[in-house]
């Protein structure tokens, strides 16, 4: 418990100062003018490779349209699980640029509840920091509450290349360590962006994270 209040705290100073899922999905990109494309998508799929446990896979796949945000997850909140959402995007496009993402969800499977969120990213030359948090408020017993985040920061030395920091509090799979924390590696293309995580390096309980992602 008092892991994840540490976790709330942070989730709420960084969604607080437009820190910024992703998903998550990391690296939300600045809006576009509506004028340039209507309709923004993405699709995440995250491998996990537990040991000692069940691998699984995580699919998140997202629709922007101007300030709406739209977005479906499975297997995010809780193995079995699906989540809907809706949020409103704010982004500042400047010398430092920040996208804000508050939403509302609602999750269903073996996992059933209400959900507030928020998914946020701060950009400066070729360092990001992001979040993408919730908290789940459980509609079938209030024991089954949960905080859920995912930070993250990255640097790029090159304009394809990501290096980083990452931590995880999750509800989907135990480890023998509450807060999880790792590194990262990746690369993107175009429109594809492929990352490596791994959480927990050196200790049992290891856990390997292949992302894939495309937008388009």
């Amino acid at each position: 418990m008092k892991a994840a209040r540490e976790f709330a705290v942070l989730a709420l100073i960084v969604c607080a100062s437009g820190h910024a899922l992703g998903q998550a999905t990391p690296g939300i990109a600045p809006l576009k003018t509506p004028a340039a494309q209507p309709w923004e998508y993405n699709l995440v799929v995250d491998g996990y490779i537990i040991p000692d446990g069940t691998s699984y896979v995580d699919p998140v796949f997202t629709a922007d349209h101007h300030w709406l945000h739209l977005e479906a997850r499975y297997n995010y909140e809780n193995l079995h699980t699906g989540s809907l959402w809706a949020g409103y995007n704010f982004s500042w496009d400047k010398k430092v640029q920040f996208s804000l993402t508050p939403m509302i969800g609602g999750v269903f499977g073996q996992s059933n509840g209400i959900a507030p969120g928020c998914e946020a990213s701060l950009t400066y030359k070729k360092i990001e920091a992001s979040i993408s948090n919730e908290y789940v408020f459980d509609t079938d017993s209030k024991s089954g509450n949960f905080y859920y985040a995912w930070p993250q920061l990255t640097y790029s030395p090159v304009e394809w290349l990501h290096v980083g920091a990452v931590a995880q509090h999750t509800k989907a799979y135990q480890t023998p360590f509450n807060i999880q924390r790792g590194f990262l590696v990746g690369a993107s293309h175009k429109h594809w962006a492929f990352t490596t995580y791994v959480f927990n390096p050196g200790a049992r309980g290891t856990t390997v994270v292949l992302e894939a992602g495309a937008s388009f």
